[in-house]
């Protein structure tokens, strides 16, 4: 594979509707983290249900330049917080099959409770802070708007 210069950035985000290779972004991620000791990855999935149900999928809209910026700022909290080496987070947008790849974010740091933590930390915070907007498409076809989660935001607060 080639590397372009961009892919040396310490934090690397993108939002975009197209799927993303958990291989390839590990090996993205492994080269550009020389003297780290641990690299640790999240993948989250669309489920196939929620409190009522089935359901048939989701629909994620955003507004590009807010969420672009939102993310960095989540990304570079925790690097400060936990000396993270290197970071990518990619998180998907538009119509989302069930058990599709909706989220990617890997760490990578000097030891592994650092990088652990740090990637937990941007998953909490993503899923409070990062302006998304998610439909969760019925089995009808019809889509509904989620409220946000108590639970997602007990995580953020352990902050």
């Amino acid at each position: 594979m080639e590397w372009d210069q961009s892919d040396q950035e310490a934090i690397q985000i993108r939002v975009e509707p197209q799927d993303f290779e958990l291989g390839t972004e590990y090996e993205r991620l492994r080269l550009r983290s020389n003297s780290s000791g641990a690299i640790v990855v999240f993948t989250g999935l669309v489920r196939d249900f929620n409190a009522e149900g089935a359901i048939g999928g989701i629909i994620l809209e955003h507004y590009p330049a807010m969420t672009q910026k939102s993310l960095k700022a989540i990304a570079k909290k925790a690097s400060e917080k936990w000396g993270l080496e290197g970071i990518t987070v990619i998180h998907r947008v538009g119509e989302l099959q069930n058990h599709d790849q909706i989220v990617l974010v890997g760490v990578s740091a000097r030891h592994r409770a650092a990088a652990f933590d740090g990637a937990r930390f941007i998953m909490d915070y993503l899923k409070t802070e990062a302006p998304f907007w998610k439909k969760e498409v019925t089995a009808d076809g019809d889509a509904e708007w989620v409220e946000a989660k108590e639970s997602d935001q007990r995580a953020r607060e352990r902050w």
